[in-house]
């Protein structure tokens, strides 16, 4: 953040020297202020009423739905929350036409996206693609696996989708309909690439640990659950879980899901629900040899 916002706001004050941003904007009698406000990077925030609670001075929390915020938004005035990715796809779209952007992607699934590619690659980062790409070309745009290695598993859109193993994910496509179809969901299309190696109950353990940090607390399945859903792969993971547990993980995930006033709950309970369903195998072998790792 020390980097980033002195840049954001230079471009800012740039913007209102040169008259985009202000008053009678390029003398069309249209009035339009920005302002920057920083956050306290509280990962509930990416929720729309929990960043309208943030940006009122009050707990990032998110708010009952209905009223929603177009009805009823910050300060009680309608208001239209937009990502920077959709932001970004404006300028153009302005300039070239919609008909112009829908010619990338497939029918269903328009235009580009940026894929944010993490993990086992050799080249991460964000790269603006049209939508229904193969996934074998994304992993080609990304440098190909670390280290020459084979791909095991792949989350396709952000942490909270459900892990796709490779035998599933490398026949699908970069869009929604397809990961949709395939168990999971694009998402963000944060794209975090597993390679064959990676132990996916301690992998399982982190995300689990994130979402246990993370939740604000509001909700009671997601408070306690996410909670026990840590504390359980942390007894697993140190050597001292019980052949029960794989049952009481997903039924403390389930308990979760559907039952929190944002997504955020469905969040942390669907990467425990994929990664017992695909790999089953590797939790039972660590619950079975007292924490060890089974080779992958």
């Amino acid at each position: 953040m020390d980097e980033c916002y002195p840049q954001i706001e230079n471009a800012l004050n740039e913007a209102y020297q040169h008259g985009l941003l202000g008053k009678d904007i390029n003398n069309s009698s249209i009035d339009f202020d920005l302002h920057n406000f920083i956050g306290a990077g509280a990962y509930i925030c990416g929720e729309e009423t929990a960043l309208l609670e943030s940006l009122e001075g009050k707990q990032g929390k998110p708010r009952f739905k209905p009223p929603f915020p177009a009805n009823f938004g910050l300060y009680g005035k309608p208001t239209t929350v937009n990502n920077t990715q959709t932001l970004a796809s404006v300028p153009m779209i302005i300039k070239n036409g919609p008909e112009w952007f829908k010619t990338f992607g497939t029918e269903k699934s328009s235009g580009t996206i940026i894929f944010s590619v993490s993990g086992h690659i050799n080249k991460p980062g964000n790269y603006e693609l049209p939508l229904g790409i193969p996934f074998n070309k994304l992993i080609e745009y990304s440098g190909g696996i670390l280290d020459g290695k084979k791909l095991k598993a792949v989350i396709p859109g952000g942490s909270s989708t459900k892990v796709l193993p490779a035998h599933i994910i490398e026949d699908c496509t970069m869009d929604y309909e397809s990961l949709q179809e395939a168990g999971s969901a694009l998402g963000t299309a944060a794209v975090v690439v597993i390679a064959e190696g990676t132990c996916m109950v301690n992998l399982l353990k982190r995300i689990s640990r994130f979402y246990f940090a993370e939740n604000c607390g509001q909700c009671t399945p997601c408070r306690e659950g996410t909670g026990w859903l840590y504390r359980i792969l942390d007894r697993i993971t140190n050597g001292n879980g019980k052949e029960s547990d794989l049952e009481l993980l997903v039924d403390v995930a389930n308990r979760i899901e559907g039952n929190t006033i944002c997504a955020f709950g469905d969040a942390s309970a669907w990467p425990v629900q994929s990664f017992i369903e695909h790999y089953y195998e590797e939790f039972e072998y660590m619950v079975k040899h007292k924490g060890k790792t089974k080779a992958a």
